[in-house]
C-alpha cells in the first residue's frame, strides 16, 4: 500500500504548524525588542500628561534623587495618583523638606524618606538591607538620582571615578539589592534615566575611570549611556531569567534643574550658555513626563527607551528616544554588566 503524500492536512497537524509559526513570530519580535526597533516599539502618544496617569493605589516606588528636580516631580506625581513613595537621597534636611512640601501640596500622600550615597556602595547595600526588612515588595523603581561634570576628577568613597559611581555603579548594586523587593511584585517597573549626552558617548573600557585623561563632558556621557545599556541588558536578562521586570529607559531632553549649578557650574561657560537658553527648555514637571510614562503607562514596554521628540531631543512632545549604535551592541552591554559586577561586588539573583 502506498502513501499519499499530498494528504490534506489534519487538525493535529494544522496544529502543530501553527505552534511553530507563531514560535517564529514569537522569536522574531523578540529579536526585534532586543534590538530595539521601531517594528516592536510603538510610541507613546505625544500629548500624555499627568491626567492620562492610571491610578498607583496599593504600589510602591523606590526614586532615587527624589527631594529635587525631577526626582521630586516623579515622588510628587506618583503620591497624588496614590502610590507610597520612598524618595532616596544623601541629605536627610532636604529629605524631610522634600517630605513636607509633597504632603502640604497633596493631601494623604505616603512618602517616607531614606539616606544613601550613591557614590558609596556600603550605603546603598545598607539601603538595600532596610528596604528588604520593612517592605512587603517594591513595585517600581526610578533610577532618577545623578551628577554632571565634576570640573576636576573625583573619586567615590570606593576608588570609582565620581560619574560613573554615581550615575551607574551606585544604580547597578541598588537595583540588584532590590531584586528580590521587586520579584515580589505582580507587575514590577526599573525606570533608569540616561541622557541625550549619550549620542556623544563612548564607553573606553581601557579607561573605564578616567584615570589617563578626564573630560567632565566625555565622562558624564560614558556615565549616562552605560545606565542606558544596563536598563537595556537588564531586560534582556529578566526575559531570560524569567524575572518578570520590565526594565525601561527614559530621559528628559534639557530641563531646568539644580544638575548644572552642582555640576560645572553656573559661572562655567558651560553654565553661561546654559543660562542664556534656559527660557527654551523643559521645566523639571515637563522633564519627568517621559520616566512617569515608563514607570505608570500600561502601554509603556519593556526595553524601550522615552524621551521628547522635538530638535535634538532637547524638549517637544514625547516619543521613542533616538538609541545610539553602542548602546544596542548586546555583547558589550553583557561585557559592561560583568565590569559592574566585579567592581561593586552584587551579583543578581
Amino acid at each position: 500500500m502506498t502513501t499519499n503524500i499530498m494528504q490534506t492536512p489534519t487538525l493535529t497537524s494544522l496544529g502543530a504548524a501553527r505552534r511553530k509559526w507563531l514560535a517564529t513570530l514569537s522569536l522574531t519580535l523578540g529579536f526585534a525588542l532586543e534590538a530595539n526597533t521601531a517594528f516592536a516599539l510603538n510610541p507613546p502618544k505625544p500629548d500624555w500628561s499627568l491626567a492620562d496617569m492610571p491610578s498607583q493605589s496599593g504600589r510602591i516606588f523606590l526614586v532615587t534623587g527624589g527631594t529635587s528636580g525631577m526626582g521630586y516631580e516623579d515622588a510628587k506625581a506618583l503620591a497624588a495618583a496614590g502610590a507610597e513613595v520612598v524618595i532616596a537621597a544623601r541629605n536627610p534636611q532636604r529629605g524631610r523638606e522634600a517630605m513636607a512640601r509633597i504632603k502640604e501640596e497633596i493631601r494623604g500622600a505616603q512618602v517616607q524618606f531614606e539616606e544613601v550615597d550613591l557614590a558609596d556602595l556600603a550605603s546603598v547595600k545598607a539601603l538595600g538591607e532596610r528596604l528588604n526588612a520593612k517592605l512587603p515588595r517594591l513595585d517600581g523603581l526610578i533610577n532618577n538620582a545623578a551628577i554632571m561634570a565634576p570640573p576636576e576628577r573625583q573619586t567615590s568613597a570606593d576608588g570609582h571615578e565620581l560619574q560613573l559611581a554615581t550615575n551607574y555603579l551606585g544604580h547597578f548594586a541598588l537595583t540588584g539589592h532590590v531584586l528580590p523587593l521587586l520579584r515580589k511584585s505582580s507587575a514590577p517597573r526599573v525606570v533608569t534615566l540616561s541622557s541625550i549626552a549619550v549620542l556623544r558617548g563612548n564607553i573606553d573600557f581601557d579607561d573605564l575611570q578616567s584615570e589617563r585623561a578626564y573630560n567632565p563632558y566625555a565622562s558624564y556621557a560614558q556615565s549616562k549611556l552605560a545606565t542606558l545599556m544596563f536598563a537595556f541588558e537588564l531586560q534582556r536578562r529578566s526575559q531570560q531569567q524569567g524575572w518578570g521586570i520590565q526594565s525601561i529607559a527614559a530621559h528628559p531632553g534639557v530641563a531646568v534643574t539644580e544638575l548644572i549649578a552642582r555640576g560645572p557650574g553656573l559661572d562655567s561657560e558651560f553654565g553661561r550658555n546654559w543660562a542664556k537658553d534656559r527660557d527654551e527648555y523643559h521645566s523639571a514637571a515637563q522633564g519627568a513626563l517621559p520616566t512617569l510614562y515608563a514607570a505608570t503607562a500600561h502601554q509603556a514596554q519593556g526595553g524601550a527607551y522615552y524621551g521628547p521628540t522635538g530638535e535634538e531631543e532637547k524638549r517637544g512632545p514625547l516619543g521613542l528616544a533616538t538609541v545610539p549604535a553602542v548602546a544596542q551592541d548586546g555583547e558589550a552591554a553583557a561585557r559592561l554588566w560583568t565590569v559592574a559586577e566585579r567592581l561593586t561586588g552584587v551579583t543578581y539573583r
